[in-house]
Formats: structure tokens, sequence, C-alpha cells
């Protein structure tokens, strides 16, 4: 957490600068104790509500509404889904995804650079759990912060963009290693995009010892789609499974 990213002043996690360095990690572990108490309390009610929560992360621009807006489109018949948003300011992808008749809560996060737990939480209770299969979390746009902070999302998907470079991975580490799924979109680009090597990200990848899956589409041609879709219905099953474990 910096002063200059603004992420030490999301409007529920204030405190102020100081010189004391021994004081600034103890205030730094006693916030992220806390979220990570309050993701744990998030997970536990999502999971009561038989609800699967996807944390969407990624740099900006590397086709997180896109993708949504697709599988919402494929995926409306089957699934009742839902959509936070998380941005600095606006609300423009939240009013996209409304448009595909889907509800959408937009946090808009002023000068911090990732969503946190209490965020989360209150945007929880603006959604009707009860009526819902799956929630769709689509963090602020960022490489780093929001790796770091648990929503109490069940899994973290993140997105390499073709016109991002492949070695995103080598460096960005934390937020690839912490993946439970790697989307390689903007696929349709590779014929004119040439220095992209999906073979190469794909070894950055496995070198921070992920045994993520990575598996590439583009939302605008539809290519590569149904492993995407068929990896999300996996992922409801397993979720379905563990609610009724939990009831029994």
């Amino acid at each position: 957490m910096c002063d200059t990213c603004g992420c030490n002043i999301t409007p529920e996690n204030r405190h102020r600068p100081t010189s004391d360095g021994r004081e600034a990690v103890s205030v730094l572990k006693e916030l992220l104790d806390e979220n990570d108490r309050l993701a744990r309390h998030n997970r536990t009610h999502l999971t009561t509500h038989g609800v699967l929560a996807l944390n969407l992360m990624s740099s900006p621009g590397a086709g997180k509404t896109a993708l949504l807006e697709t599988t919402i489109d494929a995926l409306s018949e089957e699934f009742r889904i839902a959509v936070i948003e998380g941005d600095l300011e606006t609300e423009n992808d939240a009013k996209r995804i409304r448009a595909r008749g889907v509800e959408a809560v937009q946090i808009a996060t002023g000068s911090a650079c990732h969503l946190d737990a209490r965020m989360v939480h209150d945007a929880l209770h603006r959604l009707p759990l009860g009526e819902l299969d799956l929630l769709f979390i689509e963090n602020v746009g960022n490489l780093v912060c929001p790796a770091s902070f648990d929503l109490g999302q069940h899994h973290n998907v993140a997105l390499l963009s073709v016109p991002e470079g492949d070695d995103k991975p080598a460096k960005y580490p934390v937020m690839f290693r912490s993946a439970d799924l790697v989307l390689l979109t903007k696929t349709d680009l590779l014929p004119w995009l040439t220095d992209f090597h999906p073979d190469r990200a794909e070894r950055y990848l496995r070198e921070l010892a992920s045994g993520a899956p990575m598996l590439p589409l583009s939302a605008t041609s539809g290519d590569g789609l149904e492993g995407w879709l068929e990896w999300l219905r996996n992922m409801h099953r397993q979720q379905h499974t563990a609610t009724e474990r939990a009831e029994a």
C-alpha cells in the first residue's frame, strides 16, 4: 500500500502516513487482517447462497467488460448472473452490463487502485444473492494491487491481452501466481501482432510454478469462448456440491 497510487486511502481504510516504519507496518497488518476477516465472511455468505463468485483482474483495456458481455449473452438462459464493477470513476462499465439485462453494482473507488473486501461486502447487500448463480467481480484495471486483496471470491481469473505483450506474467508475478485461470484475450489480433507468442506467455506462467490453465479466446470473434464457458460450468458444479455439503 502506498501514498502515490492512493491504495492506502480506500473509503473504509484510511490512515495517515507515518515516519515510524514499525508503526506503518503495524497499521498495514491490521488493515490486511481486517480485510481478510471480512473476505472470509463474504465467501461464507456467497457459499451459503450457492453463488459462485469470480474476481476478474487485468490491466486496463485487457477486455474484462467485453468478456463479460459475451459471457452474459452465452449463459444468460443457463445461469442467473450479476456483476460488481470496480472503477476509479464513472458507471460506464456498469451501464454496458445493465444493457445486457443483468444487474450491476458500480463501485467508484476514487483514488484507490483496487477493490477491497469492505467495498464488496457493501455491494453484496445491494444484490439478491438468493436469486443468483454466478457473480462476476470486475476489479479495477491494475496488474499490481488487486492481487493482494482477498474479496471473498471463490476463484481469481487473470486476463492477459495480446496487445500487452507476452512477458506480463514474468513482470507481474504476484498477479499471475494468484490466478486460478488465465485467459489470453484479443487473440483475433495475433495475425497482426506477430511479436506476441502464446507459448512464450505460457512458459513465463509455468516458471511461476503456476498450474493454472491458460485459455486463448476472443470476445470479438467468439473463438475459444467455449473453453471459458465450460470452465465456468465446471466451477459452478463444484461450488454447488460444496454448498450441499455445507448444508448437510
